[in-house]
């Protein structure tokens, strides 16, 4: 079982089936809050939903193609993060993550993705990690900024949101530039 704590309040686990009862429930909390920025809220109507993505993830962390957590803050499932996706030809690895809405701006999540920034480099030896965030999504984009990630541009229409596309800022590091 992969466990990565960060600090005394603050650690990573690998999702596990028996999560998907808190994180529905997370999920259904925060709905119109994440709705802004995440597109997958309108197909995550019932529990049996987040168990699929969970069993997802759980494939790709089996194939060494994705190691997806849950957020756990003072034993409490607070948001999701990980490596969307590791590409291993190219050794870089691509972070996502939310948070539920009541445990926004108490730097968990520049604590999470500072963690998994070291990881990706230290523990898995890559070169590179990303972060995309949707242009006017500020919160987000403020993660890799804070941590030293250059703005390598944007991709122009990257996501449908409902309604509407969304240009993405693409952020990077490489393990050379990591302190």
């Amino acid at each position: 079982m992969f466990v990565h704590k960060i600090d005394e309040d603050l650690s990573l686990k690998l999702m596990e089936l028996k999560d998907a009862d808190w994180i529905f429930k997370l999920t259904n909390e925060s709905r119109e809050y994440l709705r802004e920025w995440l597109p997958w809220l309108d197909f995550t109507i019932k529990p049996e939903d987040t168990v699929e993505f969970i069993k997802m993830c759980l494939k790709g962390f089996s194939e060494n193609k994705s190691l997806n957590t849950v957020i756990l803050f003072k034993g409490e499932i607070v948001g999701v993060a990980g490596f969307n996706n590791i590409n291993w030809s190219n050794k870089t690895a691509y972070i996502g993550y939310w948070l539920g809405e009541g445990f926004q701006g108490n730097g968990i999540m520049t604590k999470v993705a500072k963690a998994l920034t070291e990881y990706a480099f230290i523990e898995l030896g890559l070169n590179k990690v990303e972060i995309r965030a949707a242009v006017e999504n500020k919160k987000s984009r403020s993660i890799p900024e804070r941590l030293g990630f250059k703005n390598e541009g944007c991709i122009r229409q990257a996501e449908w949101l409902y309604d509407h596309y969304v240009d993405h800022v693409v952020y990077g590091i490489l393990a050379n530039e990591w302190e």
